[in-house]
């Protein structure tokens, strides 16, 4: 799936998997923070970004 989303455009290290039991809040907030953390790094994709177009 990295790879796709490369090829497409996207960087890897926004697409992330985890696996947490609904008993476990804790590593959940702890999974959530981390990934945040690490997608926040990488900025806006520019080439998803959306732009206004120009007017003439």
């Amino acid at each position: 799936m990295k790879n796709l989303l490369e090829h497409t455009g996207i960087e890897p290290g926004r697409l992330h998997f985890s696996w947490v039991s609904s008993a476990e809040s804790t590593k959940f907030v702890e999974v959530v923070k981390k990934i945040t953390e690490e997608v926040k790094a990488l900025n806006s994709n520019k080439a998803y970004a959306k732009t206004k177009p120009k007017v003439d």
